[in-house]
């Protein structure tokens, strides 16, 4: 027979070694029917090959399809996810660079492609002048010019900043612009 232990460690007589008692059940967590549409599996083909995926992926990539299609909610759609996933890069670590700088990044071609693949720009069509080694030119399309305009309702451009912007933009003759400031 087990020799008990230590008589001061030993619960006293009525005292019960779980004054608690057995923790309750926990009930399932309450899942709502869009929970349970969203971690389901789908098999999609892609690039010939079957492949298991959840739906919000299936959402993301049909989302990522339509934008290089063209439409323009699915680009806006696409643009937000890029800015919440850098922002969720950066809280996560703040010392990391970010994957895309504008101002003096590692590599200014990928933004560049971007631009391309998301339809905000289009290649220069007259880049016969571009040095050995040097970026491709691009211009800004129209759409995007426009929506930028819009965004300035409340403020005026002058003539520099006018001329700067029919300059970088894809059949910029064709663009109504805003009349400039002090005109």
């Amino acid at each position: 027979m087990a020799e008990a232990g230590p008589v001061s460690t030993r619960f006293r007589k009525g005292q019960s070694g779980n004054p608690k008692g057995r923790p309750k059940k926990q009930p399932p967590a309450q899942r709502s029917a869009f929970d349970v549409v969203i971690d389901r599996t789908l098999t999609i083909v892609q690039d010939g090959k079957p492949r298991e995926v959840t739906v919000d992926e299936a959402l993301q990539h049909k989302t990522y399809r339509d934008a290089i299609g063209g439409n323009r909610a699915a680009v806006s759609r696409i643009l937000k996810m890029i800015a919440t996933r850098e922002k969720a890069i950066t809280e996560r670590a703040p010392l990391a660079p970010p994957i895309i700088s504008l101002w003096g990044g590692e590599d200014p071609a990928n933004a560049d492609e971007a631009l391309l693949i998301l339809g905000i720009a289009c290649r220069h069509p007259d880049d016969s002048d571009r040095p050995a080694g040097g970026r491709e030119r691009l211009l800004l399309e129209q759409w995007a010019v426009k929506a930028a305009l819009t965004r300035r309702a409340g403020s005026r451009l002058d003539k520099w900043e006018i001329d700067e912007a029919r300059r970088c933009t894809c059949d910029a003759a064709t663009l109504r612009w805003p009349e400039p400031d002090g005109s």
